[in-house]
């Protein structure tokens, strides 16, 4: 048997061997506001199950379980549960929610449970067969699978180092079993350290089956002989891949299991294929911990805490010497289940064994020289060990003293969590850092069921796919529906001008400069005219100075410096009078207008401007760098010229009422409101923003267009409407949450352009 220990300190596999990849399971059942399961349908929100790889149900229609993709660290782990926890905390019904603990709440008659409604009935039928077998109830206990494997550069390195085995996989199979092997044997002290069900509600205990509720709390109902686990004569050998399947065939062969996944042990070993006897050809990828209680104190049934100690106790258990015989993993199950059965304020049976492996693994964090924070989670567990009040059982029995306690601290908690993931719902926790409306098209393609690999986080690169069918998306809807050119021509705003004022289209007359100094000279030509300044070629706003009245020379030549810090060459157009509205356009149509008031406060007669900018900018859906639906108002240069133009500066104080402006241009990455005029908009104004988009050659674009007044219909003789520039890339953020009227989601309408099949 190859020493795994000595291979990894004689060949300085130190950091090899914690790497690894990472997967988490969380299963979770839907209650309403009275603590009862949720009788109601699969939330509508989310996509078919039965192609959906994120969102799943387990046995009942109200279990829900989310599945995190395979990654190679618990950190990019974490950010998809905590993706998919959002997800499923904003698809739940408003009256629903997410019950913390692993046993359930108040049950209904057993014929009232419902199993999955699914269009596969097999799935129905095998649920079925569980629910005759072990009674639907046992089958609403709720749990945290943790997936893991070693990666497989460490495999290799042990390979290249060992003599025993002729093939990787036998290297990689021998690692992982003993793996399991030992997990098994030491599981109890997982148990002790983590188990979080110590109560169950009374109706969870069948009478007819002569099942009597707990008289007092233990550490896990869910690991004791109360829990849900297969009969005593299941017995699997983990000594050989071989072993492993034979014995599960043989168990499903006597009718002992309905089907291979009905085995039900704490490690399960997996392969790349649903079927088992694969495993003895392909070997095995990853192992399945299936041990793990929820823990109600974390809204996603996890901490990274417990997730690094399970990590280090997964490295641990292939360090130390174990034993293939049968019965050190019937020891184990034993230990386990005496453990689980213990008073949560009771120190373990065990407590020697588990100092011993806590101080071995504190010997190994040394040896591979891991982070501070695995230091930090093996003290926790000495101090737990030591005083039983400290683990999770232990501090749920010391806040709560009945059932009644239990069931108010479950809704206390699952509503907690509820609201949380909906305090910010233009955010999705894990990958706040990109751009929002990235966030939101993440959001609605993890909703809808669509698999997600985020090739690049920083540059907003996004690979979808749904079967066969993939899709590339930057920046949320910049795709391959659109020509390359089209891109060019919208960010030239003077090659903009000259498509569309050549297809009959309303344009501002202008002139573009390519020095400070030609532009500065030209000061004549402008001096008597309301005129706008901007960059020739930059989206959100930056850089535009607008003269509603004729400009001072002092102020042109500074709106010229500040239109050139954002672009070599800038325009100066006519000032076209009217209201700015905002038209995106998919696919040939308007999804959604907004009118864009630009940066403003309103006096009250006691605060300066400075003050009022401070007070509005607390909105918290108002932030920087475009990760919040409003952006804040800055106290820059074009803010202050903004002022001085109405006669004010930031130390000024408004009159009660008076709405004082910090920008001319209406732009929300300045600072703007967004006000809905999606229905508002007469038609004709929306049928020529939808032609516009054609000589642009562009599936995607948002265009602005001055229109006097939005009620008015343009004519030929009367357009009534100047069309000021053409944006790709345009943001949709500002159209899903806006200050005033309906927010229109118009993310999910890129993934449609994308994916029809799925609409």
């Amino acid at each position: 048997m190859m020493n795994i220990k000595d291979i990894i300190k004689v060949n300085k596999l130190e950091k090899s061997v914690l790497e690894g990849t990472f997967g988490i399971e969380k299963e979770g059942i839907r209650v309403d506001d009275n603590q009862k399961l949720a009788l109601t349908d699969h939330p509508e929100l989310l996509g078919d199950r039965s192609y959906h790889p994120y969102i799943q149900t387990d046995f009942s229609e109200a279990q829900l379980e989310l599945v995190t993709p395979p990654e190679h660290s618990l950190k990019e782990t974490f950010k998809w549960l905590n993706a998919l926890n959002d997800v499923m905390q904003r698809s739940v019904k408003s009256d629903e929610y997410i019950w913390p603990f692993s046993m359930p709440a108040c049950l209904p008659e057993t014929e009232q449970i419902p199993i999955v409604r699914v269009r596969d009935q097999k799935e129905v039928a095998y649920r079925e067969k569980l629910a005759e077998k072990y009674g639907k109830k046992k089958q609403l206990i709720s749990g945290i699978h943790y997936n893991f494997s070693f990666s497989e550069q460490f495999v290799k390195k042990v390979f290249d180092h060992q003599t025993e085995y002729d093939s990787i996989k036998e290297v990689k199979n021998e690692l992982h079993l003993k793996l399991a092997r030992n997990f098994l044997r030491y599981q109890w002290i997982l148990t002790y350290l983590y188990g979080a069900a110590p109560f169950a509600h009374h109706s969870f205990f069948e009478q007819d089956k002569e099942e009597t509720p707990l008289t007092k709390p233990v550490r896990s109902v869910r690991n004791s002989s109360m829990g849900y686990h297969n009969s005593t004569d299941v017995i699997v050998r983990y000594d050989e891949v071989a072993h492993y399947v034979t014995d599960i065939e043989q168990l499903v062969a006597e009718g002992i299991l309905s089907e291979e996944r009905e085995f039900y042990g704490a490690a399960r070993l997996r392969g790349n294929a649903k079927k088992i006897d694969q495993l003895n050809h392909t070997g095995i990828e990853y192992v399945e911990f299936r041990l793990f209680d929820l823990n109600p104190y974390s809204k996603l049934g996890i901490t990274n805490e417990q997730a690094r100690f399970i990590h280090l106790f997964s490295i641990l258990m292939i360090w130390i010497e174990d034993s293939k015989a049968k019965e050190a993993i019937k020891e184990g199950t034993e230990r386990n289940e005496q453990t689980a059965s213990e008073d949560p304020f009771a120190k373990p049976a065990y407590y020697q064994e588990g100092m011993k492996l806590l101080k071995e693994m504190r010997a190994i964090a040394n040896e591979l020289k891991v982070d501070s924070e695995y230091f930090e989670v093996i003290n926790q567990a000495v101090e737990a060990l030591e005083d039983p009040s400290q683990t999770l059982a232990g501090r749920l029995t010391q806040q709560i003293d009945s059932i009644d306690q239990y069931l108010k601290v479950g809704r206390k908690l699952g509503t907690q969590y509820k609201q949380e993931a909906n305090e910010k719902p233009y955010l999705l926790n894990g990958f706040e850092g990109m751009e929002m409306s990235s966030q939101l098209l993440l959001f609605d393609a993890l909703q809808k069921g669509i698999t997600v690999e985020v090739l690049d986080e920083s540059d907003q690169f996004l690979k979808l796919q749904y079967k066969n069918h993939e899709e590339y998306v930057k920046n949320a809807n910049m795709t391959a529906k659109d020509t390359y050119i089209s891109h060019w021509i919208m960010e030239n705003k003077t090659v903009t001008k000259k498509i569309l004022k050549s297809k009959g289209f309303n344009v501002p007359d202008g002139e573009e400069f390519q020095s400070l100094e030609a532009a500065k000279a030209a000061y004549y030509k402008f001096k008597n005219r309301s005129v706008v300044v901007k960059p020739k070629s930059t989206n959100y706003g930056l850089g535009i100075s607008i003269f509603k009245n004729s400009p001072q020379e002092e102020d042109f030549k500074e709106a010229l410096e500040i239109a050139f810090k954002e672009d070599t060459a800038i325009l100066v157009e006519e000032f076209a009078t009217g209201t700015e509205y905002r038209f995106f356009i998919l696919d040939g149509k308007v999804k959604a207008v907004l009118r864009r008031v630009p940066a403003n406060v309103k006096g009250n007669g006691s605060q300066t401007v400075r003050e009022l900018i401070e007070q509005k900018n607390m909105d918290p859906l108002r932030g920087t760098n475009h990760r919040a639906p409003l952006e804040k108002i800055q106290f820059g240069n074009v803010e202050a010229l903004t002022l001085k133009e109405q006669g004010y500066t930031f130390d000024s104080v408004p009159e009660s009422g008076e709405i004082v402006y910090l920008r001319e241009n209406s732009n929300i990455s300045t600072g703007g409101d967004s006000i809905d005029y999606t229905d508002k908009m007469h038609s004709s104004y929306k049928e020529l923003a939808s032609r516009m988009a054609v000589p642009l050659g562009v599936k995607v674009t948002g265009i602005d267009l001055i229109i006097p007044d939005y009620t008015k219909p343009s004519t030929p003789e009367d357009p009534g409407y100047t069309v000021i520039e053409a944006n790709f890339n345009p943001a949709m953020h500002m159209h899903a949450f806006v200050t005033e009227g309906k927010g229109r989601r118009l993310t999910r309408d890129i993934l449609e352009m994308l994916f029809p099949e799925l609409y």
